[in-house]
Order: structure tokens, then sequence, then C-alpha cells
């Protein structure tokens, strides 16, 4: 095992300026092997989750690459997320990566959440498309990414307005009121299910958008209201997000998960707490993150503009990521050199024991055969 460099590398960003304690807003931590300065380079990403020590980090750099975990500003910081801003603080790394650490081809890699955000980067590097949200000005650092040369997403969502409008309990009958619920469509009565029938579940999908689309509605009527008052902008909380029929109930998608499980654990239990995606936004970053109307933080748009050499990797053992959502992220990218690829893993790849390892080879051997 060759010795790892971990470099911290903290960042202006073309959006705001360094933190008063002295926090740059673009940071992160670059692995490579020591010695050495890789010509090719991976860069990592999330809409809020700090990738900075990312899993795959130093089995990269074991294998000779460069891995930059990369956060913008919004890292810890979901609830103020805004979509163009974000892009152009991945941009800061990409331009590290090719300027300051000599890489020639840098891979996108969009993981879980991340897939359809670092989507999102290249489409706009390609064909800029990304419009500011609402009542917020054009960003000019956005018009001129540096794009990137391979995309890998790998146990990645489908989207963040999607995911979220998957795993939203649509019995909430007062977004105000974590407990008031439709009996008739409550996930977690026995009545209901499992095994729930195919009139409930289309019933139930049907009222999870509706429930998206109720909370943009809000949202619009609420910045419509602010318009001109001393306010822009206002929080508010989302509950119960953590209610996907297929974690509660296997054979809606078989797959090697765990039955009645998700990544808190239980589904009723995390569905009545107080962690998860979502729960708490702005009006205008719901509008960019979460609605399926306005949000274009959805990956196939932006992926069938992807044209490099792109693999997808799906982990069978996912708990909230489903063979569907693989195949139909790998059949909307646009590229003609695409490979899917299986491995028997949790999300995370922390079961069985390899599966970074596995992990890692695969990535490492698809990018030695398409340099």
């Amino acid at each position: 095992m060759s010795d790892i460099v971990r470099e911290f590398v903290g960042l202006p960003s073309p959006v705001i300026g360094r933190a008063g304690a002295g926090g740059h807003p673009c940071q992160g931590i670059y692995h490579r092997p020591a010695g050495a300065a890789p010509k090719t380079a991976f860069i990592a990403t999330h809409y809020n989750v700090d990738f900075s020590e990312h899993y795959l980090a130093s089995f990269m750099a074991e294998r000779g690459y460069g891995f930059l975990g990369w956060n913008t500003r919004f890292r810890g910081n979901e609830a103020h997320f805004l979509l163009d801003h974000a892009l152009a603080e991945i941009g800061v790394g990409v331009r590290w990566l090719r300027e300051q650490a000599g890489a020639g081809r840098v891979v996108l890699l969009g993981n879980s959440g991340g897939g359809s955000l670092m989507a999102a980067y290249q489409s706009q590097a390609t064909e800029p498309n990304v419009r500011p949200a609402a009542g917020m000005r054009p960003l000019a650092a956005v018009d001129a990414l540096p794009a990137g040369d391979m995309f890998v997403a790998l146990a990645a969502h489908s989207g963040r307005p999607e995911v979220l409008t998957n795993w939203l309990d649509p019995s909430v009958t007062d977004e105000t009121d974590p407990l008031a619920a439709d009996p008739a469509l409550d996930p977690f009565s026995p009545e209901n299910g499992p095994p729930y029938s195919a009139q409930f579940q289309q019933r139930y999908r049907a009222a999870q958008r509706e429930r998206n689309e109720r909370i943009t509605d809000w949202a619009l009527g609420q910045l419509a209201a602010l318009d001109g008052t001393r306010a822009r902008d206002r929080l508010f909380n989302l509950y119960r997000t953590w209610a996907d029929l297929r974690m509660i109930d296997p054979s809606i998608e078989p797959s090697d998960r765990r039955p009645n499980w998700c990544y808190l654990g239980e589904p009723v239990r995390a569905n009545y707490g107080v962690f998860g995606i979502g729960t708490t936004s702005t009006l205008r970053s719901w509008l960019s993150m979460w609605s399926l109307r306005t949000s274009q933080c959805t990956a196939a748009p932006h992926l069938a503009k992807i044209t490099l050499p792109s693999l997808v990797v799906h982990a069978s053992a996912d708990a909230c990521v489903y063979e569907s959502d693989a195949r139909a992220l790998f059949d909307a990218i646009g590229a003609a050199r695409k490979h899917l690829e299986f491995i028997r893993a949790d999300h995370y790849l922390l079961e069985p024991d390899g599966a970074r390892t596995q992990v890692a080879d695969l990535i490492a051997a698809w990018v030695a055969d398409h340099g």
C-alpha cells in the first residue's frame, strides 16, 4: 500500500467572500500518492454532505489517481442551497485540479445525491442552461465552467426533487403538524399493507406528487406575499420524508436490500424523527432543489447532455436506490460510450467486507480502459 498525501485545499468563491472567522467558502482535501502528481484526478461533491474525506479517496489514490473530495459553501447548509451558486463553486475545484494539481483528465464522480449534482455541472459546462432561483440575479461565473473528461455515477439517486417525492409521506394532512395523517394513505397502517396492492401504490404515488406540488404552490405564494416587505425569504420545516413504499415492502422492486429499512433504520421511526432530507428549507431553496415543477436538480435533462465516457455503478443491496433508478439514470446519459455495472453491496459500500476495494478496482480499470 503506497503512502497517501492529504492536502487541505481552501479557495475563494466567485459568489461570496471568505468568512469572518477565516474559513474559505470552497474547501476540500486532495488525496494523491506520495511523490506523484497524477495526470488523472477525480472530484466528488454533494449538495450538502461533506465529501472532503470521501470513502473512495484513499482507495483511488492508492491506485495512482488524484482525488479531490470537494465541498461548496452548502456543506451542512442544505436549507439555503442554490444550484447555480453550487455549480460555480464546483468549478473552482475543477479549475484547481487542472491549473494547480496538474491533472490533464478530470473524472466527475457523482456519488449518492451527488450524481445529479455532478451531472448538472457537466451539463452546464457543456451547454449553459441553469437559471437562477426566483428573484435572484444571474451569476456570470456559472456560464464559464471547466468541463470534466469522464463521468462516474456511483449509487446515485435520480435527482433531488424525485428522491424527495418518492420518499414523502403523502398521508400528511397539515404541513405544520408532524402527526396529522390521512388513514387511507398511511403507509404504516396494517390496513394498507404491506404488502401494498397495485391500487394503493398508484394512489400513494399520485398523492406524493400532489404533496410536492402543494408545497410549491405555497412557496410561490409566500414569495409573492413577501414582495415589497422587509423580508426576501423565509424558512419552513418539512415533516415525514422516509416513506417510500419500497423501503417498507421488499416485494416492490425486489433486490438484495434489507427489508423494512432505510438509511436511518426502521422507516416508521425515521419518518417520525427529526433527521431527513429537506427537513428545513427557505422558499427559494425549495424551488431550487426540491420542487418537481421548478427545480433544475433532476438528473435526466442534464444526463442527456453528457457525451463523455460514462460509468454507472449500482449497489444491489442499497436500501434507498433501486435498480429502476440506476437503469433510468444509465438510459438518460447521452454518451455513446457508457457502461452499467452491478455490485452486491449497501449504499455506502460498508457491507460486505471488501466492497470498497471491489468498486475502486472496477472504477480504476474502467478509467484505464478509457484513457
